[in-house]
């Protein structure tokens, strides 16, 4: 007999995680609340729609962002081939057209017959495997569940899951970077330069003079929040901070940051500027451009004021502004095994449930890819009676599902991967470059290993 999983959110958790089932010629249902259910900040009704930034960060492996990488390739990544299908210049970083990432990723899932997509709200889990939905519809029964629904998880089935966990509910806020059309762009200020390269490079450059950005920062903290409060770092996911956030902890902050002008040139003054705002493209024809780091929380009205005092950006259109919204996410440490099963369910429900992405705490776009991935892999193993395979903890995502996994971490708050959290090396290596090396040579031994033994699945 054929077996069904269920998978509830096509995020990109959910999306990889249901084109791995699926590869393996496992039926899955795929619950998708949108269009049905909106949220603050999805703008389409595509599958693993990219809402806060179009970077996936770095790809040199030297860097824990890059290794993440190393390991969506060695184990066959789909959304990770449609990354780098829809790219769009970025210097050493891989970004996405958004629009085309998340489009082919739906028409693979649509197309794909061992997958059937549901558009309806998830709102509980039944005991005997099965998925109620807001509508009146029930899904099931299945053989194994995966909770993938995201930090915007709704409101019903994010109050079942704390209901059913015992746990308190947990979030913090995270933000987006507002948009502009390129063409309403005065490139007689702004310049085309990547950091410490000569020429032309990836992004686009508007400097500050000492004036013009004193006027800005000023402006910043001064201006019309959505939510009006200010913020403690514990309420913030620190890597996505709202630029009048930064700009709150002294007028420098933002210069020592996002708006750091270190190794660009004003081709007019031949200097480096006071501080610069770097643009990234969100299309591989350069028609509209991201904020770099300019995630916000300010009014829209606000954000077209305050941003085109921007030097360039005077007369800027706005593609999409930037908002900011509530994330939640259960205290994986307590409630999540190593395996992503979903600790507190064993005894509720018949059939193993499961999460994976950032409802369960990690966060980060190619992290939620790898989460889906895993979940796969360990399904798989599941419902073949495999003996599983354990991911070494020498692996960047290994090493973060440790620390997400961990009962002993306390106060627990959403992490990416990271170097701070790998296994220490069996010798100490004082200079960070080649520690950094060290750390990542055993990565990449580790997950080719592993890919080894899984890739049969």
């Amino acid at each position: 007999m054929e077996k069904e999983v269920c998978i509830i959110g096509a995020g990109l958790a959910g999306s990889e995680a249901a084109l791995q089932l699926a590869k393996r010629k496992t039926r899955v249902s795929l619950i998708e609340a949108r269009p049905g259910l909106a949220t603050p900040v999805h703008k389409t009704d595509y599958c693993a729609e990219l809402v806060c930034s179009n970077s996936l960060k770095s790809e040199k492996t030297d860097s824990a962002a890059g290794l993440i990488k190393y390991e969506l390739s060695s184990l066959k990544s789909f959304l990770y081939g449609f990354a780098i299908q829809s790219r769009v210049p970025a210097g050493g970083a891989l970004a996405v057209d958004r629009n085309v990432f998340a489009e082919s990723v739906t028409q693979a899932i649509e197309n794909h017959p061992y997958i059937r997509l549901i558009r309806a709200e998830a709102i509980r889990i039944t005991q005997d495997g099965c998925v109620e939905c807001s509508n009146g519809a029930n899904f099931g029964p299945f053989h194994a569940i995966v909770v993938a629904s995201g930090p915007l998880t709704s409101e019903s089935l994010a109050d079942w899951l704390l209901q059913q966990t015992g746990s308190e509910g947990l979030s913090f806020y995270d933000a987006a970077a507002p948009i502009v059309y390129e063409h309403s762009l005065n490139h007689e200020k702004i310049f085309k330069q990547s950091r410490y390269e000569e020429g032309e490079g990836d992004y686009l450059n508007a400097p500050f003079t000492r004036d013009e950005y004193e006027t800005f920062i000023n402006e910043l903290i001064s201006a019309r929040r959505v939510i009006a409060k200010d913020f403690e770092s514990k309420d913030l996911f620190q890597a996505c901070q709202p630029i009048e956030e930064i700009a709150r902890k002294g007028i420098d902050a933002p210069r020592y940051g996002p708006l750091k002008p270190v190794g660009l040139t004003d081709p007019r003054t031949g200097k480096r500027p006071w501080a610069a705002v770097q643009l990234r493209a969100e299309d591989p024809h350069g028609q509209s451009y991201n904020l770099v780091g300019f995630q916000t929380n300010l009014a829209f009205p606000e954000q077209e004021r305050v941003f085109r005092l921007i030097p360039g950006l005077e007369q800027a259109e706005f593609v999409r502004y930037g908002v900011m919204h509530r994330n939640t996410f259960l205290d994986a440490p307590r409630l999540m095994t190593k395996s992503q099963e979903l600790r507190a369910l064993k005894d509720f429900c018949s059939v193993p449930v499961y999460l994976a992405g950032q409802i369960s705490g990690t966060e980060g776009y190619c992290e939620a890819i790898r989460a889906g991935l895993q979940v796969a892999l360990e399904i798989t193993q599941h419902l073949r009676g495999r003996q599983r395979v354990p991911l070494p903890p020498d692996t960047v995502y290994g090493a973060l599902l440790s620390y997400a996994t961990n009962p002993d971490t306390q106060n627990y708050q959403p992490m990416h991967v990271n170097f701070g959290i790998m296994p220490p090396l069996d010798h100490t290596i004082k200079n960070k470059k080649e520690r950094y090396a060290a750390y990542a040579q055993r990565a990449m031994k580790a997950i080719d290993q592993y890919a080894s033994q899984v890739l049969d699945l």
